[in-house]
């Protein structure tokens, strides 16, 4: 009887171990769908993606098209790789009327050599974005279309072949 007892003990003993243990698996697997959770928030910012002449999806995160802007103007997002020379490409802030107002750099923030999207960012500043405002004491009066403006982001095109060229193109706003 006691050998009876003793294998009624074991398996008391190992039942109860597989409970503790699969209590346990569910509790971490419950802590990593929160973590999962946690980075998928995180994960979730506001951005816009703008397709280029060329078919090229560029993915931008700040500005966002329609903004209003302020100079610095740092702009973040990202572009395949291919898009960049050397690490940078070009970027134009121009007013409504096409007047080039800041041009810069954008800089890849990783390894540019490839196919895979690579983030960036740029810092414009600019001074005179409503020129034609002198003389004008309630900036109230301004046109609202003279407050309009455009980002170019361009495809760097070292060798200046025309069939090189891309750029996206997106309305931003002034800040009076």
């Amino acid at each position: 009887m006691s050998q009876l007892l003793r294998i009624i003990l074991i398996v008391l003993v190992l039942g109860a171990a597989v409970l503790v243990w699969v209590e346990l698996k569910q509790v971490d697997e419950v802590e990593k769908v929160d973590e999962i959770t946690e980075v998928e928030e995180v994960a979730e910012t506001e951005q816009t993606t703008y397709g280029s002449e060329k078919g090229v999806e560029l993915i931008v995160t700040s500005p966002l098209k329609d903004s209003v802007v302020t100079s610095p103007l740092t702009i973040t997002g990202s572009a395949p790789g291919f898009w960049y020379f050397e690490a940078t490409f070009p970027v134009t802030l121009v007013n409504w009327d096409g007047l080039i107002i800041a041009e810069g750099y954008a800089t890849a923030q990783g390894e540019w050599m490839t196919e895979e999207y690579v983030p960036f960012t740029a810092t414009l500043e600019f001074t005179d974005v409503l020129p034609l405002t002198e003389g004008i004491e309630d900036l109230s009066q301004v046109q609202e279309f003279m407050k309009k403006g455009a980002l170019i982001l361009q495809r760097d095109n070292p060798s200046g072949l025309p069939q090189n060229d891309d750029a996206v193109e997106f309305s931003i706003r002034f800040a009076q």
